[in-house]
């Protein structure tokens, strides 16, 4: 039976395109960039190469790559914005469902065709400019986020083991974690397991804030002479509570490939939705406690507002798990895509030499991180950094602006046009003054550290 075409309204789970008369010379001009055809027009099941993946395989992977590190430094956010963290987050969690939908749907934009991954997106949409755009702000994140994982391991590892044998710097832990961490890298071409890797990963996670919620609270009552002190609104924190929140929210740039796993894609709606449902209601059950109990005087991460004892000694031993099962999924993504990019592969230098790249390639990779660990040994303002240069950029503006470039303006609802530009807006807005809060809070931070 022959299907008609639908029509271009927002229940359609693919919208259909506004055609661009330059999408030919792009596919020209980036032939590392490749369009699946679908190879059935007679069932929507499977086109595309899809996976066989349920609703809720793609469920448990939005939570494991989404919940994560971005947890512990939410009541900070709260203590830099006030209880107005509290819309902050509601509204991000609004504008991240969204944006996770909508970039599905420019994966699908050219009818019968699909786009690989988020800067093929980029490059449908504006071109080189937005090849550049697209993939500056991906590395942006598969860089920054290992950097600030091993600035969190060496930290943990030293108050940890401070009082032991093992009491060395967080310098010294920081370098011991990334060449503990460097040979899985040179030892496996790819990395298998992410989905089991991003599950642990999730559940300590879970842990780490089942502590905060039992933990902060009753520190909070058992010293009521503790004066804490709470904000309604932090104007001028604004910014920084969003770049902060907005970190929180990353993972849009691994959506397609967790949409692509799925044996019907026009679930990925509920199950992105869901995804991020759960993730908020983690991040709730960590930040309302953890201001409520500190007040502005909120450290990130969370845990080290904590009293010694047990409770902050499994959050720290949990969320070092985390961070380094974490650290490999990123350096080995950024990797591959250099070394994708720079064809270091067996076909142009045979086995022994395409060994002998990923080699350089990783060993180097991973010295700059480390390298950058340890000169920028500040977590939250590091945090808030990648936050707004990052994921204000891949959460809240690219994904709506392709949108509206690809699937055009006018067959939008007046509502849905408004909320557009209210993310838009925020992404605007948490990106340039955050970064630039998050700059000043740095140069600040190493000018307290050399006068100490």
């Amino acid at each position: 039976m022959q299907r008609s075409e639908p029509e271009k309204t927002d229940s359609t789970p693919i919208p259909e395109p506004v055609p661009t008369p330059r999408s030919s010379k792009k596919e020209e001009a980036y032939p590392d960039i490749t369009i699946e055809e679908s190879p059935s027009s007679e069932s929507q099941l499977n086109e595309f190469g899809h996976g066989k993946g349920s609703v809720l395989t793609a469920y448990f992977n939005i939570v494991c790559v989404v919940a994560g590190t971005g947890t512990l430094g939410l009541p900070r956010a709260f203590a830099d914005g006030g209880w107005l963290g509290i819309l902050i987050m509601l509204l991000a969690y609004g504008m991240a469902v969204y944006s996770g939908i909508v970039l599905i749907r420019c994966l699908y934009y050219k009818p019968g065709k699909r786009l690989p991954d988020y800067k093929a997106i980029g490059t449908a949409a504006f071109g080189k400019v937005g090849y550049i755009i697209a993939s500056t702000l991906h590395f942006l994140n598969l860089f920054g986020c290992p950097a600030l994982y091993l600035v969190l391991a060496g930290s943990n590892m030293h108050q940890l083991l401070q009082h032991t044998a093992g009491g060395l710097t967080q310098v010294i832990w920081t370098v011991i974690v990334g060449v503990f961490l460097l040979i899985p890298s040179l030892t496996q071409k790819t990395l298998h397991e992410v989905t089991l890797t991003s599950a642990v990963g999730a559940i300590c996670t879970m842990i780490a804030v089942l502590v905060v919620v039992i933990q902060a609270p009753m520190d909070y009552h058992q010293h009521p002479e503790r004066t804490v002190v709470h904000d309604g609104v932090i104007w001028t924190g604004f910014p920084t509570a969003l770049a902060t929140i907005a970190f929180s929210f990353g993972g849009n740039n691994t959506y397609p490939h967790v949409e692509h796993a799925l044996r019907k894609p026009e679930q990925w709606k509920w199950a992105v939705a869901a995804g991020l449902s759960t993730c908020t209601l983690l991040y709730f059950l960590t930040a309302i406690p953890g201001y409520y109990s500190y007040g502005r005087d909120t450290q990130s991460p969370i845990y080290d507002s904590l009293p010694l004892g047990a409770g902050r000694t499994v959050a720290t031993i949990v969320m070092t798990i985390h961070v380094i099962l974490a650290i490999p999924i990123f350096t080995t993504s950024f990797s591959l895509e250099f070394e994708r990019f720079s064809r270091a592969d067996e076909e142009r230098l045979g086995v022994w030499g395409a060994w002998l790249a990923r080699a350089v390639i990783r060993t180097v990779t991973m010295m700059i991180l480390v390298v950058l660990a340890v000169f920028v040994p500040f977590f939250s303002d590091f945090m808030s950094l990648i936050g707004a240069l990052a994921n204000c950029g891949l959460v809240f503006l690219l994904p709506i602006l392709c949108y509206l470039r690809l699937t055009g303006w006018r067959n939008k609802k007046y509502y849905e046009l408004l909320f557009c530009a209210l993310t838009v807006f925020l992404g605007i807005i948490g990106c340039v003054f955050g970064t630039i809060d998050a700059i000043k809070a740095l140069v600040h931070d190493f000018r307290t550290q050399s006068t100490h």
